[in-house]
């Protein structure tokens, strides 16, 4: 949609970050987007809540210099609108187009590409271990990711390539060197940080049960094996083998306090399991997944934290803005987590969200099959991340 040549408008109109915007919608501000994009993509993938009021009209209805009066009633009159689209210069010319008829609107800055560029850090007040522990968060695809650091050094889990800048700088204005970069598995709905961090000298760590998918860059790495840990400074992170959302599927218990589940597990859902094997080979890793939930993860004391790789639009954070809970919590809220197998299994087979976009390309290229430059590869992951088993949330059903 923004490879076109969109005039400019006449009168300069009024811009908003990314940033802004985001901080506005965490503010409780009634918000107006106007969707300047196609329906399929406005249908997919949108930014979206509880004080948000979306509204979809292509661009192209407004191409005309005069536009239907049908196309004008769908949008409100009386308060701000900003209008969005894939990388803003549809946006602005649509703006344009509005504010010329007296409507009050702003664009927003970059689109949708520009949403996906936002990446927060917020600290785990929850977290009683050695050092700080800090969660990314990716609003857009509701990737998450984890920083701990103490004594000088520290460690990043699920590390996003589109942010390889971004570790490297917040270890740096915190003074400590980050030592490892690690990932929880192969992902589908993003591309890994982790080989472009080793590029510059952080050690890279993948689990040794993922080699085996295809991995072809396995020598450059440290291979992570069930029980293995990994220190910076005071902090012990252990390697917990978790198979069943994909076959190398590992988590990393940080401290003895909080469980990166990647996948496996979140606070609202579990992880769907045809994602390595298609539907012919989900009920048996969707079998998998019930014992490494039950046998590794469920029998962690109550008060561990269980932090996932993603969180949905149904998720709830917890009082100190992260997307974690603690196991008894989770044990209590969805009741998936307590029945027995065989219901499990149907339970997590029958919902299924559709799967990741370009995930049978993302794949390839995290396991170094298949190349992507910075641009592609940026491209490819925009979206939702989709890899939970239900489309909503499980907590409290």
């Amino acid at each position: 949609m923004d490879d076109m040549d969109f005039p400019t408008p006449d009168e300069p109109v009024e811009s908003v970050t990314p940033a802004d915007l985001k901080a506005r919608i965490d503010a409780g501000d009634a918000v107006t987007i106007l969707d300047a994009r196609m329906e399929s993509d406005y249908d997919e993938w949108r930014i979206d809540g509880d004080n948000v009021e979306s509204i979809n009209v292509p661009y192209f209805e407004f191409l005309e210099d005069d536009i239907d009066a049908h196309v004008l009633q769908q949008i409100p009159d009386d308060r701000e609108v900003t209008v969005l689209c894939a990388k803003g210069g549809a946006s602005e010319f649509v703006a344009g187009a509005l504010a010329d008829r007296g409507y009050e609107v702003n664009h927003l800055e970059e689109g949708m590409n520009g949403w996906a560029r936002i990446y927060e850090a917020v600290e785990v007040d929850g977290y009683d271990g050695a050092g700080t522990l800090l969660q990314y968060q990716r609003p857009s695809s509701g990737c998450l990711g984890y920083f701990v650091y103490d004594d000088g050094e520290a460690a990043v889990i699920d590390p996003l390539r589109a942010f390889t800048d971004r570790y490297l700088n917040d270890a740096d204005e915190l003074g400590v060197d980050l030592k490892y970069a690690i990932d929880t598995h192969i992902h589908a709905d993003h591309i890994s940080g982790v080989r472009s961090l080793d590029a510059v000298g952080v050690e890279g760590v993948i689990p040794e049960a993922a080699v085996d998918r295809g991995v072809t860059y396995a020598d450059e790495m440290t291979l992570a094996a069930d029980g293995d840990e990994f220190n910076v400074g005071d902090v012990t992170i252990e390697t917990v083998y978790t198979p069943g959302h994909t076959s190398g599927m590992t988590s990393y218990l940080i401290d003895g306090e909080l469980l990166a589940t990647g996948d496996g597990l979140f606070i609202e859902s579990v992880a769907r399991p045809d994602l390595e094997e298609g539907d012919d080979g989900a009920p048996e890793a969707a079998s998998q997944l019930y014992e490494s939930l039950q046998e590794r993860v469920l029998s962690l004391p109550d008060d561990t934290l269980i932090g996932g790789a993603h969180f949905s639009d149904a998720a709830v954070p917890a009082e100190d803005g992260t997307y974690t809970a603690p196991v008894g919590q989770l044990k209590s809220d969805m009741a998936a987590l307590t029945m027995d197998e065989d219901d499990f299994v149907e339970l997590i087979l029958s919902d299924m969200p559709p799967r990741p976009a370009n995930y049978e390309d993302i794949i390839p290229t995290n396991l170094g099959q298949q190349e992507a430059d910075d641009d592609e590869a940026f491209e490819l992951e925009l979206g939702p991340n989709n890899c939970a088993a239900s489309q909503g949330s499980l907590a409290d059903d």
